[in-house]
Parts: C-alpha cells; sequence; structure tokens
C-alpha cells in the first residue's frame, strides 16, 4: 500500500533520538519510520514533504491551558503585550475610544511588575474610562483591576466584607484600591455581560488556529465549568466535535466547585459522559488548591515574609481543606476520574501528593494519571514522592526565569531557602518523575518553543545578561521535548500521539531548523513550519 504522506531528508525525533530521516503515513497513521527504504512506500498520489534538514517531531501538547478565555481576550481590550503602567493605560484608552458602543470594557492579561506592588489603583483606570465600568482580569487570572464606576454597581465600600476565598485590596482608610484577588473578583465579574454560544465557538476556534500554529495538535483544557465569571466552555467543545471544526484532540478537565464538597461527585459523572464527544472528552477533574506567590495566596507550610524580610502570620490561601481532600480524591479515582490539581505553594503541592496517597492506599493502582500543575515552591523531602506515588509533575516552564514578578514581587516574600525550591525540574527528573509540560495561557504565551528555550537555559528568551535562575534545576533539549510531547500525551491518556514511530496517529511537526544543531541560547529562534493532525494539514507556516 502506497503512503498518503512521505517525510524525507531531515532528522527526525523518535523515542531513541534522531535516529531516522523519513516517515510514511498512511490512514492517518504513521505506517513506517526509517531511511531510505521507507521512499519505497512513495506513489503517484503520496505527497512527498522535503524536510530539507528540518526536524520532523510529535506534536506539541498543552497540558494546562484555558483556549477560549484566551480566545476572548483577544477579541476585547488585550493587554498582553504593554510592559509598562504607561503602555497599559494608553492600551485600554485606546480600546476604549474604538469601542464606544461597549457598555463594559472587559479583556485583560496586565502584568503586575507594570505597577508598584502588583495592585494598580482605580484612579489610574479612572482618568482613562471615567463613563464606563472596566473590569480587566491581569496576566495570571487571580486578580482583577476595576474602576470606581465598577466598584460602585458592585456596591464595594469600605465597609464591604472580603469574601471567604478572595481580597479586597484596600488603602490605609480601608477604601477599595481598584484590585480584586481571587474570589473577590466575583463581586465585579459576575456584572459583565456574558460572551455568547457564538462568542465563545470563535473564540475557540481563533484559539485552535494559533495553537495550530505553535505546532499544538492536543492540549488539556484546565477548567469546564463556571469559575469567577469566566464561561463554561464545553458547549464551545460540543458543538466544534460535531461540526468537525475542531482539528485537535482536547481532554476536559471538569471544574470542582470549591464552595461545595462530594455531593458534587454524581454530577460530575453527569457532566463526563454529557462532554464527550468525538475529539473532545471531559475525563479530568481539576481542583485548584490554593493561589499564586506574588498576592500572598499560594498555600505555603511557613508564613510569608514582609518587606523588611520578618514572618507574617499569612501562609496563603487553601481553597479546598486538606482534612477533605483525601475523601475527594479517593472517590474521584474509583470512578475513574483523573485528579488535575492547580498546586502552587509547598502546602498545597504536599496536600495534593497527600490526597493521592490516600488514593492509592484505599483503590489500589489505578490509571487515572494525577497530575499537579504549576509546583511553584516544592519541599525538596517532597519531590521523590512524585514518582513513587506515580503523580505527574505538569511544568510551566515560561515562569522559571528572573523577571520582575519573580525578582520584586516573589523572592523578597519567600526568603532565600524557599526561594531555592522553585520550579524543581531538574530535581524532579532525577528522581524519576514524568514531566508534561503547559503555558497556562492566556496567563503567559502558548508557544512550546519559548517555554522549552526556558526549562533549558533557566533564562527568558531575549532576556539579554539576565542571571541564570536555579541552574541546578536546568533539563536538557530532549528531556524539554519529551515533556511537551510524550508526557502531556500521558497525562491526556492519548497513548497513540506523543511519539514518532509506527502505529502512532500521524500528529506531527515539521520546525524550520533542527534546534539541537545549535546553540541552546538559540532554542526560541525555531519556528514552527507545519503541523499535522492525524496526517492532515493543520497549519503551513508562508515559507513552508
Amino acid at each position: 500500500m502506497h503512503a498518503d504522506l512521505l517525510f524525507t531528508g531531515g532528522p527526525v525525533l523518535t523515542p531513541e533520538g534522531r535516529t531516522a530521516t523519513a516517515v510514511a503515513v498512511t490512514g492517518g497513521r504513521i505506517t513506517a519510520v526509517g531511511h531510505q527504504e521507507v521512499h519505497d512506500l512513495a506513489g503517484p498520489r503520496t505527497e512527498v514533504v522535503d524536510l530539507a534538514g528540518r526536524l520532523l517531531l510529535p506534536g506539541f501538547q498543552d497540558a494546562h491551558v484555558h483556549p477560549v478565555p484566551a480566545g476572548l481576550e483577544l477579541s476585547q481590550c488585550d493587554l498582553t503585550g504593554a510592559r509598562t503602567a504607561e503602555e497599559t493605560l494608553a492600551a485600554v484608552r485606546a480600546y476604549a475610544d474604538a469601542h464606544p458602543e461597549r457598555e463594559w470594557i472587559t479583556g485583560g492579561g496586565w502584568s503586575m511588575e507594570a505597577f508598584e506592588g502588583g495592585t494598580p489603583t482605580k484612579e489610574l483606570l479612572d482618568a482613562v474610562v471615567p463613563d464606563r465600568p472596566v473590569y480587566l482580569p491581569n496576566r495570571d487570572h487571580h486578580g482583577a483591576w476595576v474602576n470606581s464606576r465598577a466598584l460602585a454597581l458592585a456596591g464595594i465600600t469600605r465597609d464591604t466584607p472580603d469574601p471567604a476565598d478572595g481580597r479586597i485590596d484596600r488603602g490605609s482608610s480601608g477604601e477599595p484600591r481598584g484590585t480584586l484577588q481571587e474570589g473577590a473578583m466575583q463581586l465585579v465579574g459576575r456584572l459583565t455581560p456574558p460572551a455568547t454560544p457564538a462568542d465563545r465557538l470563535a473564540a475557540l476556534l481563533h484559539a485552535q488556529r494559533h495553537l495550530h500554529a505553535l505546532g499544538i495538535t492536543a492540549w488539556q483544557d484546565a477548567l469546564v465549568g463556571d469559575f469567577l465569571g469566566m464561561d463554561d466552555p464545553s458547549q464551545a467543545y460540543l458543538a466544534a466535535a460535531r461540526d468537525g471544526s475542531l482539528t485537535a484532540r482536547v481532554v476536559g478537565a471538569l471544574w470542582w466547585d470549591r464552595e461545595r464538597g462530594a455531593e458534587q461527585i454524581p454530577e460530575l459523572v453527569e457532566r463526563r459522559a454529557a462532554s464527550s464527544h468525538g475529539r473532545f472528552r471531559a475525563g479530568s477533574v481539576k481542583l485548584m488548591l490554593d493561589g499564586v506567590a506574588e498576592t500572598g495566596t499560594a498555600a505555603l507550610l511557613d508564613p510569608y515574609l514582609d518587606k523588611c524580610g520578618c514572618a507574617t502570620v499569612n501562609r496563603g490561601t487553601s481553597f479546598i481543606d486538606a482534612g477533605q481532600l483525601p475523601k475527594y480524591v479517593i472517590e474521584l479515582d474509583a470512578l475513574g476520574f483523573q485528579c488535575h490539581f492547580h498546586a502552587l505553594g509547598d502546602r498545597a503541592v504536599r496536600d495534593a501528593l497527600d490526597a493521592i496517597e490516600a488514593a492509592r492506599a484505599s483503590n489500589g493502582p489505578s490509571d487515572t494519571r494525577p497530575h499537579l500543575a504549576h509546583l511553584q515552591v516544592v519541599q525538596p523531602a517532597d519531590v521523590a514522592r512524585f514518582a513513587r506515588l506515580g503523580a505527574t509533575a505538569n511544568i510551566q516552564p515560561l515562569w522559571a526565569a528572573h523577571e520582575p514578578q519573580m525578582d520584586e514581587l516573589t523572592i523578597p516574600f519567600l526568603g532565600p531557602e524557599r526561594a531555592a525550591w522553585q520550579y524543581p525540574f531538574g530535581a524532579l527528573l532525577r528522581s524519576g518523575a514524568r514531566l508534561a509540560a503547559g503555558s497556562d495561557w492566556p496567563v503567559s504565551s502558548p508557544d512550546p518553543l519559548q517555554g522549552i528555550h526556558v526549562a533549558v537555559n533557566r533564562v527568558a528568551p531575549d532576556a539579554g545578561d539576565t542571571p541564570v535562575f536555579l541552574p541546578g534545576e536546568r533539563i536538557g533539549l530532549a528531556e524539554a521535548l519529551t515533556a511537551y510531547t510524550a508526557g502531556s500525551a500521558y497525562v491526556n491518556h492519548l497513548d497513540d500521539t506523543g511519539e514518532v514511530r509506527a502505529g502512532a496517529l500521524a500528529d506531527l511537526v515539521v520546525l524550520d531548523r533542527d534546534p539541537f544543531d545549535g546553540p541552546t541560547e538559540a532554542i526560541a529562534e525555531a519556528r514552527v513550519s507545519l503541523t499535522y493532525v492525524g496526517g492532515a494539514r493543520v497549519y503551513a507556516a508562508q515559507e513552508a
């Protein structure tokens, strides 16, 4: 049988390394991997792709991403490109001026590092949009910036109490400053105009095009449900899966309502059955255990420090009671759900590992493949537990670098000992843990090549002479690529993807070069030329 598609003339990254120069694809699957002998499978209708020295590798998979909110933000007031307070405010003004018909100014993606202390004031927004309410989540989406009009509509005053799962930032007089953290975001977010089903579908397809252009062929949506005003993307996925426009392979992580307990589990079972079709299946459950370090809401075993280096009373926020968490995870695991934990602080990481250990003890071995995302601070004593428990470390490598948000808003409040436990990719690998990788887009760029660059170098692309961030935690290029391919395929239960081997689905990417042939400092310069899902081309760069 002749091949439908034949790649020749370049290195092919297989599980054994760059050990092949030709790959044949038939019926959406890889049918041969080798060298000159594979050329015999070419026929009169075979499409031949000359790699011309470029690297062919498995399609990238993002193990923790939010494409629909990202797509919606791109169509609203997108602040991800602004780096200073002045640039951010200019972008808000320009968007408001260009959209006088919008009742609310929404969007987001601003950087905390652009503002002193990471908390801009309502007065700054009032100066550029005085007459309409403004609601703008920051880059990590754990906080939002609002103006006076939005606060007034929500009835938020100095007398408004903080919600149990959040904080209203206040000035010395107790008046709201204009930033809302965690659960407090919903005090205003619930008032914003909801996106329509058509909006959500368009956002998904826009995001999918962008992800395919970055070589991403599959992903795990880390929040399928309603949370802090974010729209549930499940119906958009189902609509795209049914009409064939969903070309990626997607796993949905159903949102665990942290204000409820085990009584929601039967609903999750029903949602799993109702929210799976074609290339979309919702077999994971997202348990958000804590917040983020920059706002003091990541859950720590020991207190945060203050600006003077003295211990405070704040140990961060645990959104799910640690005493109940093992019971929830035991039941979810017994029902065949994968548990996808948001765990940044060392207390959250330990709570998640304790819950997984309880499930192993109660249920015995299983193939549910739990994974912990973010892992900013990990106690050294907990590193070896990942491999022992079969818990995958789901890393977001772009965050493991010196930048103002790290150097000014994080390290001083952790102290030198805990700061040295951040993002321990190397230690996890050396302990035998499996790594998967993701971006958390729109929190940070979804470009896998940028993430791989940081995982290998521990320096951000184009960072100049910035010092290496914890050099002992660097990993090799092959290991970083594996995390973004086979590692993420594992947590996605896509066992016939993630590797270039005979029998696997032909989810493939061609880069514009072979990054193994250049210096590691140039990894982020590589670009995607071609992306295939099941042997069908879903992206081609103009020069490809």
